[in-house]
């Protein structure tokens, strides 16, 4: 398992008691579509990880791989002004993680995280784990606890 992967599900069992199921795949997951082809599972069915910004704040929205984020749905949940992709420098200093492999929750600070409420309805989601090539399956429920997670309408109409 590479370090990054060892090092997530290690955070994930010391301080959530989760065990993740690591999975990790050479053709690598960088997009929802070569996730879910890898997994054999339907892109509805990955979680993305997606750090955004207003600037000043940051926070992470995990999407459902089917859906395009809407920011300005976003920055209303959030009661930001505006929201917009954070930087890879942002995204690893906020998570403690790259971009691809940002992990839905063990993120080096405390950020709001939002749900896309749409992966509410399925049984079993995937989450990076730390890498591009690794991932692991989730119930969305047990999910959005471990991420303090809030539900929200945050894809696009």
């Amino acid at each position: 398992m590479h370090e990054r992967a060892r090092e997530f599900a290690e955070t994930a069992r010391d301080r959530y008691a989760f065990d993740p199921a690591v999975r990790e795949f050479e053709a690598g997951t960088k997009t929802a579509k070569a996730a879910a082809d890898a997994i054999g599972c339907r892109v509805a069915q990955i979680a993305s990880s997606i750090v955004v910004t207003d600037g000043e704040a940051v926070a992470v929205v995990v999407t459902s791989g089917a859906n395009r984020l809407d920011t300005d749905r976003v920055a209303d949940v959030l009661g930001w002004v505006d929201a917009d992709l954070a930087d890879p420098e942002t995204v690893r200093e906020a998570t403690g993680w790259a971009i691809g492999g940002v992990p839905p929750f063990c993120h080096a600070s405390d950020l709001p995280t939002l749900l896309d409420e749409t992966l509410l309805a399925l049984d079993e989601v995937w989450a990076a784990a730390g890498t591009p090539e690794a991932v692991f399956p989730v119930d969305p429920e047990r999910l959005a606890e471990l991420a303090a997670a809030e539900p929200a309408a945050v894809a696009e109409s």
